[in-house]
């Protein structure tokens, strides 16, 4: 049996703009690229600090999921990588409402810059629901 892995893209979240996908579904998992903060209708950074840019974050991974399937609910691991740790408790307060007491495995890594300078970018694995 060959199994294909399928190519997720939505307008839920911002568009690809290199040789990547938002997502791809295999063997009912779901592995999205990691995500930043830009608003998918301007293709903008969102406004205001790391617990502005975090929510927003988290919308675009919802709606990458959403599209493949999934949901913030199914979401197993993250990977979560902060331009400053001195951030990581806003981050993670923002972080908390999404996934509650039920949240995934994760890692968070600080790192010296990430595309547009923006504060945060996370990454996520899923399963299909």
């Amino acid at each position: 049996m060959l199994v294909i892995k399928e190519i997720v893209a939505t307008g839920n979240a911002p568009q690809a703009i290199g040789p990547y996908s938002q997502a791809v579904k295999h063997h009912g998992l779901v592995f999205c690229s990691g995500q930043i903060p830009l608003d998918p209708a301007t293709g903008q950074v969102v406004a205001g600090g790391i617990a502005e840019q975090t929510a927003r974050v988290l919308e675009n991974l919802r709606g990458v999921l959403e599209a493949a399937g999934a949901g913030l609910d199914s979401v197993v691991k993250t990977t979560v990588f902060v331009k400053d740790l001195a951030e990581f408790a806003a981050m993670n307060e923002v972080y908390a409402k999404y996934f509650g007491a039920g949240a995934p495995a994760r890692s968070t890594i600080e790192v010296a810059r990430l595309p547009k300078d923006v504060k945060v970018e996370i990454e996520a694995i899923a399963f299909v629901k």
